[in-house]
């Protein structure tokens, strides 16, 4: 798969794209339909399919603008995670748009002729039943569709993808997470919530307390799940190691906002080194949430509410046989 910022090029021969736009946070069912669409409709046409998406959210830009930074939506995925689910989904290309005020305020027109039509070379366009586009939100469906037959490029709406009756979004997906609901998320995205990134240095304070711990940042400080969990660790060895983790702010010790992931394998592997996690990069699946974060009056009763923490995630692997 092949990652551009900002536009795509062009390329020698190249007759065009199938393309989809949106934001993809979390890469749901819905979305994987869409773009199981997408990747059938470009190998019948003889086009490469591409995704545009963006960086920031178009909704944490609004919110900044507005100073409201809690208006922005929480976080489901990292950057690293969504083009990872991207690709997994068969895509050739992704197109990260910066968005910018440049980009709010241009007029629907000028996005379809400018961006789809003169940057992308679209020749098909695949949207969802709520897409909305260009300033003020003013482009939709049909104006689309309209410009479409006059520019020469085919248009397609796919509506909702429903598991059980229920809508599958990404929105759906935030609550579910907020919610400590790690089995119906599960559901809507199709695969485990999951956070992959690098292991880093941090404080060393999980040793002094007994808990060595792998660290990842999230580097939202408003992810979509919050608080203690019991964790899948890929990436160590061979199979996945069962663990307990924090994601969070890490009230009693920090509390400065910056948001960590940090991950204590409840059995190390054998023949791994101590520091041999650092710099590694781990897939770390949240089974179940065990409680939300907790500010705790002293060192040694933070060290003690770990200790039951990893009792507690023990008693959980064992009832999943």
């Amino acid at each position: 798969m092949l990652v551009y910022r900002g536009h795509r090029p062009p390329l020698a021969g190249d007759p065009g794209c199938a393309l989809t736009i949106g934001n993809f946070d979390g890469v749901h069912r819905g979305h994987q339909a869409m773009l199981a669409l997408l990747n059938n409709e470009a190998r019948h046409r003889g086009l490469r399919s591409c995704v545009m998406t963006f960086e920031p959210h178009p909704r944490d830009w609004f919110a900044a603008q507005a100073g409201k930074p809690e208006q922005a939506p929480l976080r489901i995925a990292t950057l690293r995670d969504k083009l990872q689910e991207l690709e997994r989904c068969g895509v050739d290309e992704v197109v990260l748009m910066r968005f910018d005020p440049r980009l709010a305020g241009q007029s629907p027109q000028d996005f379809i002729s400018q961006v789809l039509v003169g940057g992308f070379h679209a020749r098909y366009v695949l949207v969802g039943d709520d897409f909305r586009f260009g300033a003020k939100r003013a482009g939709d469906y049909t104006l689309l569709d309209t410009a479409g037959g006059l520019q020469g490029f085919d248009v397609a709406r796919m509506m909702s993808y429903e598991v059980h009756g229920l809508r599958v979004s990404s929105s759906a997906v935030r609550e579910a997470l907020a919610a400590g609901d790690m089995r119906g998320a599960a559901r809507l995205l199709g695969r485990p919530y999951a956070i992959t990134g690098h292991v880093v240095h941090g404080r060393k304070l999980g040793r002094d307390l007994g808990f060595r711990t792998l660290n990842l940042r999230f580097p939202s400080r408003r992810p979509a799940a919050m608080g203690i969990f019991v964790v899948a660790v890929h990436g160590l060895g061979p199979s996945p190691l069962p663990g307990v983790a924090s994601l969070g702010v890490r009230p009693t010790v920090e509390d400065a906002g910056r948001v960590l992931l940090e991950v204590h394998c409840l059995d190390w592997p054998a023949g791994l080194a101590l520091e041999g996690g650092y710099a590694r990069i781990l897939q770390v699946d949240l089974m179940h949430k065990l409680h939300d974060e907790r500010r705790y009056p002293s060192l040694e009763a933070l060290r003690e509410g770990i200790a039951q923490d990893v009792t507690d995630a023990r008693a959980w692997w064992r009832t999943q046989g």
